[in-house]
């Protein structure tokens, strides 16, 4: 799909975008939501939130803002350091890109994706969401680690495969078809 590494740095940008702030309202209304009304009292996942001033993060309260800036930066980085380049990888030692059909190159990639992203993102989740103030234990983190990945790759896996990929390949093909186009415009304009 994307060709040049701008493309890539483009797609894996729309990617993330979508997918952080869908990890970020999973994770506070649908895993969180009831345990943070409960302990607030607040009729709502939003009130449960402004109650406590914000999102637990890195040992204290943060504005959701905050908490999806930095999630944004961590999984972009992974995204584009980590995740794209071995997910090809990955999916072309399984097949070949110029014999199997692009539906399930596409597919067998975004898989891989998951299969990296979801386990790195859930360890970095552990990190920031870590109870610092019980103390540090390497076993807690790992327990943690291990039940955010359990909670986190059905949504991940069915989310990337259903929804976010084939919205984000549309988009980017209509923008690179609109891109395409004004740049034969212009190229016809220059030589005329």
């Amino acid at each position: 799909m994307p060709r040049t590494q701008l493309q890539r740095m483009m797609f894996a940008l729309m990617t993330v975008i979508v997918t952080v702030h869908a990890y970020v309202f999973y994770s506070l209304y649908v895993v969180n939501g009831s345990t943070l009304m409960n302990v607030t009292g607040a009729d709502s996942v939003l009130g449960a939130v402004n109650a406590m001033g914000g999102v637990y993060m890195l040992g204290r309260n943060l504005p959701i803002w905050a908490v999806v800036i930095i999630e944004f930066i961590l999984a972009y980085t992974l995204e584009i350091t980590v995740g794209s380049p071995m997910s090809f990888k990955l999916a072309c030692k399984v097949f070949d890109p110029r014999e199997t059909h692009p539906v399930l190159f596409e597919t067998a990639i975004i898989c891989a994706t998951v299969g990296i992203m979801c386990p790195s993102m859930s360890f970095l989740a552990a990190v920031l969401y870590y109870p610092y103030y019980a103390g540090f234990n390497i076993f807690t983190l790992l327990a943690n680690w291990i039940k955010l990945v359990c909670f986190n790759f059905p949504f991940a896996f069915f989310s990337q495969l259903f929804f976010i990929q084939p919205l984000i390949r549309t988009v980017f093909k209509f923008a690179m078809s609109k891109i395409g186009n004004n740049e034969t415009a212009e190229a016809r304009k220059a030589s005329a």
